[in-house]
């Protein structure tokens, strides 16, 4: 059996978690980011879980995760 290629552009965007969620950035906060609150930009920093139906494709993206 041949071993299997990891999508690059998604092992940039996702990682994993200890108990072996999957988790991303949230978007919006790359510019324009003058007229956005400091408690919105607080909230775009955090990391967020990979929902559920998505989680699937980014699995078989991502083989060894």
């Amino acid at each position: 059996m041949p071993k299997l290629k990891t999508r690059k552009a998604a092992a940039k965007r996702f990682r994993a978690t200890g108990s072996g969620k999957i988790v991303r950035r949230k978007a919006f906060k790359n510019h324009l980011l003058q007229h956005k609150s400091s408690a919105r930009k607080r909230r775009l920093s955090q990391m967020e879980i990979v929902n559920e139906r998505d989680e699937q494709n980014v699995r078989f993206m991502l083989p060894y995760l």
